[in-house]
């Protein structure tokens, strides 16, 4: 498929947008756009911050969002309560337009919990399953362990990873919902994928906002337990 044609943008929350919001700032969320320039369709990626500001940056590029893809319920990537303040998030997207929020099917009453939005007006998948966007197809890739229903998008030669796995570490278990032997298990899948993609974490908690799987597989700490006893070892608790 052209790579011209793939619409991506792999954007800093308090930088890109959301400028001047203090938690935004503070905890450097990465959100993304994927598109079709030929069909002019695009969903969005984690809106928790400013969402009307990604809405309109895909406007700008002559796009228009017809969804949302949600990597897992925690406030700072779908919008809620955090440190005191309220992130209005994927509610405020669908207070200007009625499009399907993706989650994962376990992942459902925890982002009804988290935003307001019903159950109802959430649109679950399970793994492997995929959404068309113009002539791309985006996989849904379950990946538990630091929320139960926390899921990955693959689209060509791209993978938005969430906070399951970034370029250096992965993400807390100790939250409620997190489970460690899971992560480890969603992490080998990862690791054993027969594909190198460019890998797009949640955060910017690295030198590189993104980086090779080949990379991450070298450098990355947690990918080097080969067994459910060495991660425990690694990483106790």
């Amino acid at each position: 498929m052209s790579a011209e044609r793939l619409y991506f943008r792999q954007l800093l929350a308090g930088r890109d947008f959301a400028v001047g919001d203090p938690i935004a700032t503070q905890m450097r969320n990465f959100a993304y756009l994927i598109g079709d320039r030929g069909t002019g369709e695009c969903v969005v990626v984690d809106p928790a911050y400013a969402a009307g500001d990604l809405a309109g940056i895909a406007e700008n590029d002559g796009l228009k969002l017809s969804g949302v893809l949600v990597t897992h319920h925690h406030p700072d990537h779908i919008g809620g309560s955090m440190m005191g303040f309220t992130l209005r998030g994927v509610k405020e997207l669908l207070e200007e337009s009625t499009v399907p929020v993706h989650v994962n099917d376990e992942e459902k009453s925890w982002v009804a919990n988290v935003t307001g939005i019903a159950p109802s007006e959430l649109t679950g998948h399970g793994h492997g399953d995929k959404l068309s966007v113009g002539v791309f197809d985006i996989e849904f890739l379950h990946t538990p362990g630091h929320t139960p229903g926390s899921q990955c998008f693959l689209v060509d030669d791209k993978l938005i990873a969430g906070d399951t796995l970034f370029i250096d570490g992965c993400g807390r278990t100790d939250f409620p919902g997190g489970d460690s032997a899971a992560m480890f298990a969603s992490l080998r899948s990862l690791a054993d994928m027969p594909i190198n993609p460019e890998v797009y974490p949640g955060h910017w908690y690295s030198a590189d906002p993104h980086a090779s799987l080949d990379s991450i597989r070298d450098n990355n700490y947690v990918l080097r337990p080969r067994s459910l006893a060495e991660w425990h070892a690694l990483m106790p608790g």
